[in-house]
């Protein structure tokens, strides 16, 4: 169904043309759209008309019109005036109408195949059939943006998405929850992921600035088959859940940059308790104070460099060397040894990936 915005702005824009008034109607006789005012008074007429077996007629200087949608009656059209040239404009604005019709259904056919594609809805062969019935291209590049806003329905972030790439007919928009905005990017022969993330930052930016909410955007894999889009959402998805619990300083999210990440996000749960328990003898992470936890961050953010982290840290070189001997006592790893040091790296990543799947149940 035609939005009664775009019903109103199709006629408004016939009417500086032509400078003819014309009324779009339901069956039931409620204005739609209409240049008339009060145009509520010709209900009854409108009814009347409905069910008579014309297609148009002249009635209370109005011409009558008719607009279907596949044989369904779906709209009646009133163009003010009886002559000739007010008769053709009406079966132009009812002929505009029409093809407005086929072309919102059309976009709402590709939307839900889209969405049951990414959602691997479809058996192989519809997809390759419907495919071919909505002119959408079964060999082409592609690949798979998620952006996450902050804010539950954010109609506002969707319309500007869908306004930034209106010009590109074969890229689709679409979501499947309330927070979630698809966009499926038809790519030309020689974009990289380079120029995908580049576009990625576009999309943040323009969210950040016309929309004025914050968002994460992630994608996946460039794939060239229709039938492995949803290959793509589903790396997209899990850059996204990745990048939130490893990366949350990133707004835009690779899935082919995701890392050791991407290995422990796939851990089962099981399997990391037995890590962690083994790791840090049945300690937790509650127990080590702030001051600890910081030196620590910084000890990795520096290369294990002791030197340079005491001077960030602005303390001096033997209490860090106090506070690393101190963390060696009570977990038997010395930070100061690569091999120790990439154990408890990991290990505090996966206590990250633990508390994060536990919050999410």
């Amino acid at each position: 169904m035609i939005s009664n915005q775009i019903l109103q702005s199709t006629i408004e824009g016939l009417k500086t043309i032509t400078r003819i008034d014309i009324c779009v109607l339901d069956t039931e006789g409620k204005v739609l759209a209409s240049t008339i005012p009060n145009a509520e008074v010709y209900e009854n007429a409108v009814l009347a008309f409905v069910d008579s077996p014309a297609d148009s007629q002249v009635l209370q200087g109005f011409q009558f019109f008719k607009v279907f949608d596949e044989h369904q009656l779906e709209y009646v059209l009133l163009a003010r005036g009886d002559s000739d040239d007010v008769y053709m404009v009406g079966k132009l604005a009812a002929f505009q109408i029409q093809n407005l019709l086929v072309a919102y259904k059309e976009r709402y056919d590709k939307d839900n195949f889209i969405k049951n594609l990414l959602l691997d809805n479809l058996l192989l062969v519809d997809i390759y059939n419907r495919a071919k019935k909505l002119h959408i291209e079964t060999e082409a590049r592609r690949v798979v943006f998620l952006i996450e806003t902050k804010n539950d329905k954010d109609s506002n972030a969707l319309e500007t998405v869908r306004s930034l790439f209106a010009g590109k007919t074969k890229d689709f928009i679409t979501a499947v929850d309330e927070k979630n905005i698809i966009l499926v990017k038809e790519l030309k022969a020689n974009e990289t992921y380079e120029d995908l993330n580049k576009t990625a930052k576009v999309i943040l930016d323009m969210l950040n600035t016309e929309a004025m909410t914050k968002v994460n955007v992630a994608y996946g894999t460039i794939v060239n088959e229709i039938r492995d889009v949803s290959r793509s959402f589903k790396e997209a998805k899990m850059a996204l859940d990745v990048g939130k619990i490893f990366y949350s300083d990133r707004n835009v999210v690779a899935y082919s940059n995701l890392g050791i990440g991407r290995l422990i996000y796939q851990l089962p749960m099981s399997l990391c308790k037995m890590f962690i328990k083994e790791i840090f003898d049945g300690k937790s992470l509650d127990e080590f104070d702030e001051e600890t936890l910081v030196t620590i961050n910084k000890f990795f953010e520096n290369s294990l460099n002791v030197s340079e982290t005491s001077r960030q840290l602005y303390i001096h070189r033997n209490t860090l060397v106090y506070r690393l001997d101190k963390l060696q006592k009570t977990t038997n790893l010395d930070l100061r040894v690569f091999e120790d040091a990439i154990t408890f790296k990991i290990a505090l990543m996966v206590v990250k990936y633990m508390t994060y799947m536990e919050n999410a149940e």
